[in-house]
């Protein structure tokens, strides 16, 4: 997949992820990282259904757009879901989580402004 098409699919993923309220959106180029990733996206959930609704439309736009979908977490309860493509990773955290493990602070160099 092209560059291009990459960052247009992580756009729309962020659109997704404002339209239902995700929370602290932020989106990473981790191109020049030593992780095999284009982008990561982290977002904050405000309680577990909503994070698993989140994790939820992710995955159809992927399937809908027929994006290989690499591997997501199908898990209830976590403080942390995961949506890879292998190109873009979707970060989905509950504010614990998000505080805890702080990748936003791990990658800040990567932040897209």
């Amino acid at each position: 997949m092209l560059k291009e098409e990459v960052k247009k699919n992580v756009d729309e993923i962020k659109e997704i992820m404002e339209k239902y309220d995700a929370e602290d959106i932020k989106i990473f180029d981790m191109e020049k990282s030593s992780l095999l990733v284009d982008y990561f996206v982290i977002v904050t959930g405000n309680s577990d259904t909503h994070m698993n609704a989140l994790r939820d439309y992710v995955v159809k736009y992927l399937k809908e757009n027929e994006i290989k979908l690499t591997y997501h977490d199908k898990t209830r309860g976590s403080d942390w879901l995961v949506v890879d493509t292998g190109n873009i990773i979707v970060h989905i955290f509950s504010r614990d989580g998000r505080e805890f493990y702080d990748l936003d602070s791990l990658w800040s160099k990567y932040l897209l402004k």
